[in-house]
Formats: C-alpha cells, structure tokens, sequence
C-alpha cells in the first residue's frame, strides 16, 4: 500500500479523534449548569465575577487560535493539541480548586479559553486540509461535535451540580480533559502540504477562470473579499449567540415551565450541531455562498418568527431555525475560508477570521441585554439582512475576480 494511500485510510481516524477532542473542548459552552452554584458556593454575591468566566474564555479564543494554527500548518497539530489539552484540563482543574471566584475566572476563563482554542483551530484545520473532497462534510463534524460537547455534559452531570460538589466536578472533569485530549494528540497525524486522497480528481478550473492560490495571512488581509466574508460570519454568528446565551431566560418569559425551558436549551444545541454537519456537507454539493446565503434567509425567518411568537412552542420554532442557521455558519466557514484562500495556510486564516466570532460573543449578548426584546429581535433582523447583502457583494467580487 503506497504512502497515499495510507493516508487515505488514514485521515478517517485522525476526524474521528478530532471530533471527540472536540466534544471535550465543546463542553466549555456548559457554563450555565456551573454559574448558579458557583454562585451559591461563594456566597451568592458573587455573579458579577463569575460571568467573566465564560466570557474571557469566549473572546480570547482568537488568540491562541491564530498561534494554534501557525503551529498546525508549520509544524504540525499534534503539539498544539497536546499543549492546548494541558491548559483545558489545567485550567479547569485549577477552578476546582479556587478560593475565590477571581480563581474560577483565572482557571475556567483564561486557561481553559486559551486551551480551547489552541485545540479547536488545529483539530478543524487539519482536518479540512485532509478533505479537499469533503471539506464541507469535515469542518461540519468537527464543528458539530464541538458544539454536542454542551449538550451532552449536562446529561451527565445535571443531577450531580450543586453549591457543595461544584468544586470537585471541575477537578474530575479537569483530570478527564487532560487525559483524553493530551492522549489523543498523539493520534493525530500532520497532513501533508498538497495532500490529494487516493482516487480524487480536484476539479479542473472553469475556462478562463484562474485558479485560486494559498495566501499567508498578509495577502489574505490584503484582499477585500476578506473583509466582506468577515462581516458576514460577524452578522451570522451575532444572530446565534444573541440567542445561545439567553435562551432559557427568554423562554421562561414566555410562561415555560422548568423542564420546557431546560428542553429548549437541548433543542436549540441540537439544531446548531444539525447545521453544523448538515449544512456543512450540503455545501460540498450546492456551494459555500449558496449554502450560506440559504441559510441567513432561515435565521432571519426564524428571528421573524421570535420576535411575534406570544407562546414557548412558536418561540422554540424560532429558535431552531436561529440555531440551524448559526450551525451553518459554523459548519461552512472552515471549508469555505479555505476555498478562498487556499488550504495550505488555512490554520493561521481561519483563526483570523474567527475573530468574526469572537466580536460576535461580545456583541448578540450586549444587544439583548441592552436593548430587551422585541427591539434586539430587530436589530438582529437588520444585522441578518446586512449579512446577506454581504453574500451578493461576495458573489459579484468573485465574478470580477
């Protein structure tokens, strides 16, 4: 069996253990079952600090994201999961060990987010660059299971979270983080520069239409399309986590109940992660900016349709649509920021362009909070519309290119 061929077998087992480092590094996004208590560990005065920690380690996750991907597409994943493990697991571990609420910021914020992105860049980067004939379906998977990772913790541990065992959860959960991601590490292997599976013919490119080249983050800064899909990831992922993190609230308000708020929370993670492999495997077939464009038309429906919805069930319709929408932006912008600027740099990229995502963790929250509802539904609506104008003004810079 020659080298490629191997490697063709191969790249199989490394998405596999990228997706399952990736539930690990997914269940991040759990904070909610720790914030309340936490809160009642420390004396219940002590939110306002706390809060810090999910943000921190939501918008710092470009950062080591861009480092994460130098090192991924100069060096290889292996040692930046491997390290990027040693944080997550460390950093959760050192909040359940925490004195202070100061100590959860600095362990389950810091450490933990630096963590997080360190391995999320690697695992979807390379990943990508061992699919050019699925790259829809890989960056799905493994933004998919990234986002399963919130669903699944609180399965496990809903009943098992409270004031007095939130502090040892954290170390047994800080023990399993290191072990699994620092272990799976080892089983990711580098994808070669140029890697074309065995049996793959890369399509030719349209008569009179240049083939795209690899650009360094330099020529990629330099070209305005960048700007353009950075807007549109911005406004779709703004849409989302406006939603994402005040779900369970603003059905509540609606009149839920308890298990129903609790349930919209599972549903909406759900079709977030549908949207994510789905939608991320279609455009491999209908095209990054088709799928793209399809679904800010669903978001904005489904923004529509919360800012009307007088009860919890059309609510959650709502929602579901938001999610599946936010997932695809998710699933597809891997693939599609390597499309565009080619795979071989594409670590150091799409860390780049997350920072999309990362403006959008501090803005949709800000929205909401600021402004209440209906009026943030609005202002989403507006943002969504903003964003699909951005798809018809990629579609002509393409065409002109």
């Amino acid at each position: 069996m020659s080298e490629n061929q191997n490697l063709t077998k191969k790249r199989w087992v490394v998405l596999t253990i990228s997706c399952i480092i990736n539930i690990m590094i997914g269940t991040g996004y759990a904070w909610s079952m720790f914030a309340t208590p936490l809160n009642e560990h420390f004396g219940g005065d002590a939110m306002g600090v706390l809060t810090w920690a999910f943000t921190l380690a939501n918008s710092i996750g470009p950062i080591p994201m861009i480092i994460g991907g130098y090192i991924n597409d100069n060096i290889g994943p292996k040692w930046s999961i491997f390290i990027g493990g040693i944080f997550f697991g460390g950093g959760v571990f050192l909040a359940g060990c925490a004195t202070s609420p100061i100590m959860v910021v600095a362990g389950y914020g810091v450490l933990m987010g630096l963590g997080m992105g360190l391995v999320y860049g690697c695992t979807i980067g390379n990943s990508v660059k061992f699919f050019p004939d699925k790259a829809g379906l890989a960056g799905g998977l493994t933004t998919a299971t990234y986002g399963l990772g919130s669903v699944i913790l609180p399965l496990i541990i809903a009943n098992i979270v409270n004031a007095d065992t939130v502090l040892n959860t954290f170390k047994v959960l800080g023990i399993v983080y290191l072990v699994v991601i620092c272990v799976g590490a080892f089983f990711i292997t580098r994808c070669p520069v140029g890697f074309v599976p065995d049996g793959y013919q890369p399509p030719a490119p349209k008569a009179g239409v240049k083939a795209p080249e690899s650009k360094n983050w330099k020529q990629m800064l330099a070209d305005p399309i960048f700007y353009i899909m950075l807007i549109m990831m911005t406004a779709g992922a703004t849409f989302g986590l406006m939603l994402i993190s005040n779900c369970r609230a603003l059905v509540t308000e609606l009149g839920a109940e308890v298990g129903l708020a609790a349930t919209s929370v599972t549903v909406l993670a759900l079709f977030n992660a549908i949207g994510r492999v789905g939608c991320g495997s279609i455009s491999d077939k209908l095209g990054r900016i088709n799928t793209l464009t399809i679904m800010i038309c669903i978001g904005i429906i489904g923004l529509v349709i919360c800012s009307i919805a007088s009860t919890p069930t059309l609510f959650i319709v709502g929602i579901c649509l938001v999610g599946l929408a936010f997932g695809s932006f998710m699933g597809v912008y891997p693939g599609f920021c390597a499309e565009q600027f080619g795979p071989k740099n594409n670590g150091v990229n799409y860390g780049i362009m997350f920072i999309g995502f990362a403006l959008a963790g501090i803005i949709g929250p800000q929205i909401l909070q600021k402004l209440g509802t209906p009026t943030a539904y609005y202002v989403a609506i507006v943002l969504g519309v903003v964003g699909l104008a951005m798809s018809f003004i990629y579609r002509a810079m393409s065409k002109a290119k």
